[in-house]
């Protein structure tokens, strides 16, 4: 190791590891030959059935035409219709998540009184131990806050007697003092952050007990903690949207997994984390705020059809933005002809952005969101129809509010950690057995040849 940190790959690590590729590299044929369903998942896309769960259900549904699953999605929370649970908290103008969250956790929407005894017991756990901030998130910050946030939770294990506890109701205090802590552990890291890494001045606003989450959020991430109300509910909207979306995802399914084995809450929660901060889950709106940037410097004119169809038929074939040939944020593991979390999400952007005076960028994303599925089906090969996802216009939201986008995958984490929470719990309560799938061994045998 270096004086100050890890040591770079050296000539002999590097010629290992070229060498030893063809050691490591699988025919794809033999995933067919042996019907393996890469990624858990059939060649539609469809995932292979791993479990069972009481807690959100995702749907599509059959096309007027009769043709099954691939009509419009919808996304269930404990039954619930998600576009009813919405509808009925925006109606009185109340924010949405810590309701959801109560749903999620406990089954069943919760009363006037249900409610404000839970954010009341939110409040009251949103304290994080003394000297924390300063010893663990201040200290080697990182410039990546999924990291920080799984720093963090590995540390609350070393702060906690019952850290190994698995009774279910210490597993719910567990997972409710995370829910509460998630938005402060992410704004302190980010703080930290921009102080030491980009020589910003550092702001620690302890968290209020009489705001929300998602108005808590925006209340510490500011310098003067103001915010506006539209700005609060589209925050706490987004939230509710990325809080759960079945057992199967990818981090939700890790938690499933680490739970299995009989772990403690901080190691599974962890794991997940682990699992969201990749780009091709939880790191995806970053992506597509990224793309958007290299396609605004690149379209001259944003409202031109055809030169925003050459563009996206560039990124299908690698010859703009990442070369990765993928237009980020359009089409999703299930839903084919829309999501209903972008469904209800883009007429509360396209308010934010008449707000904020970028209508201009928001017409471009509708534009975007309208040539893409067209464009992708005259250059794929595709089973299924595609639509816009959910991560399509919320990194477009989370610069509009402001939200460095060092936060967009925590933020996704501080709503997700809701419907892990409610995971790991059915996990314990119904699983006694470790989730161990198999993998086929096509390596050939070899034998060790010696002189006697």
């Amino acid at each position: 190791m270096a004086e100050y940190g890890f040591s770079k790959v050296t000539p002999l690590i590097e010629k290992l590891a070229a060498d030893s590729l063809d050691g490591y590299k699988i025919s794809p044929e033999l995933y067919s030959k042996f019907d393996v369903k890469r990624g858990l998942r059939d060649i539609d896309g469809s995932g292979v059935v791993a479990g069972l769960t009481n807690i959100s259900t995702i749907k599509v549904l059959d096309k007027p035409d009769g043709i099954r699953n691939h009509g419009d999605g919808k996304l269930y929370y404990r039954g619930y219709d998600v576009e009813d649970i919405c509808r009925n908290y925006l109606k009185g103008k109340r924010f949405c998540f810590e309701a959801v969250t109560y749903l999620l956790l406990f089954g069943n929407l919760p009363t006037d009184e249900q409610l404000e005894d839970f954010k009341k017991t939110l409040a009251d756990f949103r304290t994080l131990p003394t000297s924390f901030t300063r010893d663990v998130i201040m200290k080697a910050p990182s410039d990546n806050m999924m990291n920080t946030l799984a720093k963090c939770v590995l540390t609350l294990y070393s702060y906690d007697d019952a850290a190994t506890d698995v009774s279910i109701p210490n597993v719910l205090r567990q997972c409710i003092e995370l829910i509460t802590l998630f938005p402060v552990l992410a704004a302190y890291g980010y703080q930290a952050f921009s102080y030491y890494k980009n020589d910003e001045s550092l702001y620690i606003h302890r968290p209020k007990p009489e705001l929300s989450i998602a108005e808590n959020i925006l209340y510490m991430l500011r310098p003067d903690r103001s915010f506006t109300e539209l700005e609060a509910q589209i925050l706490d909207l987004a939230l509710v949207l990325h809080a759960e979306h079945g057992g199967g995802n990818n981090s939700t399914f890790t938690v499933h997994v680490v739970s299995s084995s009989g772990t403690d809450t901080y190691s599974a929660i962890a794991a997940a984390l682990g699992s969201l901060k990749g780009p091709k889950h939880g790191g995806a709106n970053i992506k597509v705020a990224m793309m958007f940037d290299d396609m605004k410097q690149n379209v001259k004119d944003w409202t031109d059809e055809e030169e925003v169809g050459a563009y996206l038929r560039k990124l299908l074939r690698k010859e703009a933005f990442d070369h990765a040939g993928l237009i980020y944020g359009m089409g999703h593991a299930v839903y084919s002809q829309s999501d209903p979390r972008a469904k209800i999400f883009k007429g509360f952007v396209e308010r934010l952005s008449e707000e904020k005076g970028r209508h201009e960028e928001f017409a471009l994303y509708a534009l975007v969101e309208r040539l893409a599925p067209q464009i992708i089906a005259e250059e794929r090969r595709i089973y299924k129809g595609v639509c816009a996802n959910v991560d399509f216009y919320s990194g477009f939201v989370y610069r509009m509010l402001g939200i460095p986008d060092e936060l967009f995958t925590p933020i996704f984490a501080t709503s997700r950690i809701a419907g892990w929470s409610a995971h790991r719990i059915e996990e314990l309560i119904n699983s006694n057995k470790i989730i161990r799938p198999a993998y086929k061994a096509v390596s050939p045998t070899r034998h060790i040849f010696t002189d006697d």
